[in-house]
């Protein structure tokens, strides 16, 4: 399974349940959901989300998505990232692990099988 991660607001993400699909506030003003790899998800959270506990981690199934995703960097840099062009079906979300940062605020990744970890 090639999965693929989404850092989400946790009442964001329990509303997307009852209607079946998962459209963040960026996918508005962006065009598109930001997902990391699992090697890329952890230095994304320590830098954007530092300390915030209202916070989940979802794991995708790639192949599962209904929308397009587009393989990226739109900063200039060689990392591509993954972003999901539509709304993200919830069939999609195999996973949703508690992301809780540690007392310093960061982030590690959760114990999971699917992240190898």
């Amino acid at each position: 399974m090639d999965v693929i991660l989404h850092i989400a607001r946790r009442e964001t993400w329990e509303r997307a349940q009852s209607s079946g699909t998962y459209s963040p506030d960026s996918l508005k003003s962006q065009g598109f959901i930001h997902c990391s790899g699992v090697e890329q998800v952890i230095p994304v959270a320590n830098a954007i989300y530092r300390a915030r506990r209202d916070l989940v981690l979802l794991a995708i199934d790639r192949s599962r998505v209904e929308a397009e995703i587009r393989d990226e960097n739109l900063e200039g840099g060689d990392e591509l990232f993954p972003h999901v062009s539509g709304p993200l079906n919830v069939t999609a979300v195999v996973s949703v692990l508690e992301f809780e940062p540690r007392a310093d605020g960061t982030f590690r990744l959760p114990e999971s099988p699917l992240l190898g970890t």
